[in-house]
């Protein structure tokens, strides 16, 4: 042809040459694509597991609070048992019902604390996973459809 341009003998899907860009200027892109990909998921991952570090951490400060109260409940029993042994029976009775009373305090802050450590575990960033699963199913969809 006179004006240089050549007509295309290319088969139509075959897009390796075409509008799409040079393999190479495909690869590169879809590198770029990639890493972006990956710093996405990498942030979204690190979100998800601060949200269940802090979860966690309320728990522990239950288990905690727990702790403390059903030291001072024991405590309080140990004075109920002394003040029993030492007086009659008033000041122990009243000693008996605080400890009491403080222990079952320690057990609902127990029970909230187990409550708050099973919602942060497992500390696997799950919406993460399931982001990840479906990009890979995504890009192999694609990859599929450039080779049929």
């Amino acid at each position: 042809m006179a004006s240089g341009v050549r007509p295309s003998t290319q088969n139509p899907s075959d897009t390796s040459t075409g509008h799409d860009g040079s393999t190479g200027e495909l690869v590169g892109k879809a590198a770029r694509q990639i890493s972006e990909l990956v710093h996405q998921e990498l942030a979204l991952a690190k979100a998800e597991l601060a949200e269940k570090g802090k979860e966690a951490g309320r728990g522990a400060g239950l288990f905690g609070g727990a702790g403390t109260v059903a030291f001072y409940g024991g405590g309080t029993l140990v004075a109920a048992v002394v003040a029993g042994l030492a007086v009659a029976l008033p000041v122990w009775a009243a000693a008996l019902i605080v400890g009491v009373a403080l222990l079952a305090i320690a057990g609902l802050l127990a029970a909230a604390g187990r409550s708050r450590m099973r919602r942060a575990t497992p500390p696997v960033p799950q919406q993460t996973a399931e982001s990840v699963k479906t990009d890979v199913q995504e890009i192999k969809d694609h990859l599929k459809e450039r080779h049929a």
